[in-house]
């Protein structure tokens, strides 16, 4: 399901101007991270794409639905949203009943609803925990909950709001397995993150926001290689990338692998 975003400006009743001229495709089944400093604009586009905030002008789409004209209950059957405090989501009295909600308020037929849950449960690792109130659980575990309720809808986009943000390395992978089964089932995942080395990891593509505005988009090699540009910012690239512009690799490399076969490369000559 393609989102199309056309010259998206977004000012909040105080006044200050968040989105400033957005325009941006999303093709289906697209990896995407968004990344920036804090207030710039990250969070109020994402919020757009299931109709939590209204365009001041422009437009946003949603396959052939304009976001203006649904609200965000009918959007919800196309968008997941994950936010960034699990509290802000979380309210039913267990695990199983907090997963279900979404699919059951889709309208879901209820084998689909136990089976959509189960395989949500699974794959957060949360089935021994689906008798717990989410409230008894650890803030990392709320986390996965949260993550869990979105997956259960099955909705063609998912966007998680900073999901590594708190977390240990163990929960971070996790997430980053979830991102992997969403990939291979076609789902378009938009991620905002100031966690580069999960970024560099799991994303393809890399959208850079400054002031409200679109500074860099591309592919995650040639985004994270500009390093100039991106400390305009205050984001600096990945530990790895960093390190592979010191020993003067040629190309730019996000993740280990990358690393390594620029390493051996050099090695060779």
């Amino acid at each position: 399901m393609r989102i199309e975003i056309k010259d998206l400006h977004f000012t909040y009743p105080s006044g200050v101007q968040a989105l400033r001229g957005i325009s941006l495709t999303i093709e289906s089944g697209e990896q995407v991270a968004i990344i920036g400093q804090n207030g710039a604009g990250k969070t109020t586009l994402a919020r757009h794409l299931n109709g939590l905030l209204q365009p001041t002008s422009g437009e946003v789409r949603i396959g052939y639905w304009d976001t203006r004209r649904y609200s965000t209950a009918k959007l919800a059957a196309r968008v997941g949203y994950v936010f960034q405090n699990p509290d802000e989501q979380l309210f039913s009295r267990d695990v199983h009943m907090e997963v279900a909600f979404g699919p059951k308020n889709l309208g879901y037929p209820k084998e689909r609803v136990e089976a959509l849950v189960s395989e949500a449960l699974e794959m957060t690792d949360l089935l021994q925990k689906r008798e717990t109130n989410p409230y008894d659980l650890s803030p990392t575990w709320r986390k996965m909950v949260a993550i869990a309720s979105v997956i259960a809808m099955d909705t063609p986009i998912v966007i998680f709001d900073e999901p590594t943000t708190g977390q240990d390395a163990a929960t971070i992978e996790r997430i980053a397995n979830v991102i992997r089964v969403l990939r291979e089932r076609g789902k378009t995942i938009l991620t905002i993150t100031h966690d580069m080395d999960f970024c560099a990891e799991n994303f393809e593509r890399v959208i850079v926001m400054s002031q409200g505005q679109v500074l860099l988009d591309g592919k995650a090699n040639d985004v994270l290689g500009q390093e100039e540009i991106l400390a305009t910012t205050y984001v600096e690239p990945p530990q790895l990338t960093r390190l592979g512009k010191r020993l003067g690799f040629k190309e730019t490399v996000r993740n280990e692998e990358e690393f390594l076969t620029a390493l051996q490369k050099r090695w060779r000559i």
